[in-house]
């Protein structure tokens, strides 16, 4: 199948160490403690929207105040300090919206030895639902808003997916064909060139619809052209800009 081949090609063609340099799952990948991990790839996923350039830029401010170990930054309380901080970390996120995000993490490790407990039971979209009403921030969507929750999927093909390659897959109890499409821009763009019947707007149905396409080409890690689809997408968004 044409499509099933040019998708490897640019799977790839991006799935390949280097991507790791420019891209914000450089973060997480720093730590060896699970909990660190997570942590680390909850809070990068949250501002991972915009150009990888200045997501990057962003995120090495945002590990600044974590320290060495994420966890014990969230468990000794050190975020305490920025309840009402209007110092900006990235775009519309703060110190503020991450004073949050760590309160909500503090009280689930109280009780918890992973994230990855909260899409257990629920399934990927209970899952999704279940950690934004836990972290109780607009920086993270539910599923039932009918977002497609691009950068917490995102953060789960980081967690789950494990080629050896860039993903991390410490996440052992996921299978990755559970996983929806990390779905932005360049991916929503490119798309539409491949599948002629998909919505005009970046939304829940848009990306499950991606997904069950992707799944008929690799039911078992349809996610892996993620790096096909947004890699692509992004150089000819990249390229454009010089001509």
């Amino acid at each position: 199948m044409f499509i099933k081949k040019m998708l490897e090609e640019l799977a790839d063609k991006y799935n390949v160490p280097a991507f790791i340099e420019t891209d914000p799952i450089q973060f997480p990948r720093r730590f060896s403690r699970l909990e660190d991990i997570e942590i680390s790839a909850l809070l990068t996923s949250v501002i991972t929207w915009g150009r990888r350039g200045l997501i990057c830029r962003d995120a090495e401010k945002l590990h600044q105040l974590l320290g060495d170990s994420p966890y014990h930054y969230v468990m000794n309380k050190e975020w305490t300090v920025l309840k009402d901080s209007e110092k900006n970390i990235h775009r519309t996120f703060f110190e503020r919206d991450l004073w949050t995000i760590c309160q909500g993490l503090y009280r689930y490790y109280l009780e918890n030895d992973s994230l990855e407990v909260l899409f257990l039971k629920d399934g990927i979209l209970g899952g999704l639902d279940n950690l934004s009403q836990l972290m109780n921030t607009r920086h993270i969507s539910s599923p039932l808003t009918k977002s497609p929750c691009k950068r917490t999927n995102l953060m789960l093909r980081w967690l789950v997916r494990n080629d050896g390659i860039v993903d991390m897959g410490v996440w052992r109890k996921i299978s990755p064909s559970q996983l929806i499409i990390p779905l932005d821009l360049h991916v929503g763009r490119v798309s539409r060139t491949i599948w002629d019947d998909l919505p005009k707007t970046e939304r829940l149905s848009m990306a499950l619809k991606i997904t069950d396409y992707l799944s008929q080409l690799c039911p078992e890690d349809p996610c892996k052209y993620d790096f096909a689809l947004f890699g692509f997408g992004e150089e000819q968004s990249r390229m454009s800009k010089y001509k």
